[in-house]
């Protein structure tokens, strides 16, 4: 039993030092409403007894699924015994919280998810990912062409923005941490848009959004991606290249350390290059560099403002940054979903989980889509 304790300390001493809350003040000033007031965290599992027991139970039974996926896709004669060690040192942690929620002075969803990453990561899984992620890239990229000219050939501004709107949430649905999706991750992207709720959403703000566009162009997006494959090439890059078309400058921000299937920043760079040869757009952009992509950061799968990198933050405020984008359950859900921006924001995810689906009022495959103008002091 100490052996094992040793492990799990091992594990999570790294999450909560304090070099990893690197705070750009001035740069959080420009994004964030009241930086100072900020919780990423949607769901407070300390308090919340009834959701606290099912994330538990949850993340537990997921360890199976992360153990079997790397017995198929590793042929280290090591694999064996270091998924059964991954395992045991996740399950030692979520042993820890049951007996003892005040463990680490906070419990939510993000913490759960980060330690799962940082016990896969001590033994050796550091992107179990990596070539699935690869595969899913090349097959994307390949219709991306027929893709865009799909959202071209329709008639009229409005519809194309539903268009791209639905596409982001269709490809929000290629989540590999996401058992509801187990079905559709060998389809496409139109299997997908099929799955989704029809309108109204559960959090319908489209035509908010569409009107909003019809007003103003937005001088630079920062957009906070999720997934790799069919998500970034069909769902996120027609909705940029729709807003490179407008003359709004893109920032996309992606992961600096592999969690689940999210696209790094280093992967992004490298599909960006082949989208280049299929679009000139996203071409031109890129050289222009009104198309860039930056780490944000983030080690885990949601996304807390307070540790992007200063990096990002110095180039959000350098290139007058009025719109945030944040895509897909960790990064809009699970975390910002209550985040007040001191920007205009859009919060897009599908709800990929029953349990929560239910808490938060709807079905399996609910729609969120939030769009909210810069919010002020009062």
């Amino acid at each position: 039993m100490r052996s094992l304790r040793v492990l799990y300390y091992t594990c999570v001493a790294g999450l909560f030092s304090p070099s990893r809350y690197r705070m750009d003040h001035f740069g959080l000033s420009h994004i964030l409403l009241e930086p100072d007031k900020y919780n990423p965290d949607t769901l407070d599992l300390l308090v919340d007894e009834e959701a606290r027991e099912y994330w538990l139970n949850t993340c537990e039974k997921l360890t199976e699924k992360y153990v079997n996926f790397a017995l198929l896709n590793n042929e280290d004669p090591t694999v064996e015994i270091r998924a059964l060690k991954f395992k045991t040192c996740y399950v030692e942690a979520l042993k820890e919280l049951r007996i003892n929620p005040l463990a680490h002075g906070q419990l939510t969803i993000r913490l759960l998810l980060d330690i799962n990453e940082t016990c896969l990561r001590s033994q050796g899984f550091f992107d179990l990912w990596k070539q699935q992620k690869k595969f899913e890239n090349e097959g994307a990229l390949s219709t991306l062409g027929s893709r865009l000219a799909e959202i071209d050939a329709l008639p009229d501004e409005r519809q194309k923005w539903i268009e791209l709107s639905r596409g982001v949430l269709a490809g929000n649905m290629f989540d590999w941490g996401a058992q509801a999706v187990t079905s559709i991750l060998s389809s496409g992207l139109y299997e997908a848009l099929e799955k989704i709720q029809k309108r109204p959403w559960l959090c319908d703000g489209l035509d908010k959004w569409l009107d909003k566009l019809e007003k103003t162009v937005h001088h630079c997006a920062a957009v906070f991606v999720d997934n790799s494959g069919v998500d970034i090439v069909l769902g996120i890059l027609p909705f940029v290249r729709a807003l490179l078309l407008r003359g709004t400058g893109v920032i996309l921000c992606a992961n600096e350390w592999p969690a689940l299937n999210d696209v790094t920043n280093v992967e992004l760079e490298e599909i960006l290059q082949g989208a280049s040869q299929i679009c000139p757009v996203i071409s031109a952009a890129l050289s222009t560099g009104d198309l860039i992509v930056r780490s944000s950061g983030q080690r885990g799968p949601c996304l807390d403002l307070r540790t992007i990198s200063v990096g990002l933050c110095t180039d959000m405020k350098a290139r007058g940054v009025d719109l945030i984008i944040l895509e897909g359950m960790g990064r809009a859900l699970h975390t910002n979903l209550n985040a007040r921006l001191a920007v205009d924001s859009l919060k897009i995810a599908v709800v990929k989980n029953a349990w929560l689906a239910q808490r938060l009022g709807g079905p399996l495959f609910s729609v969120i889509f939030i769009y909210e103008e810069k919010q002020t002091i009062t």
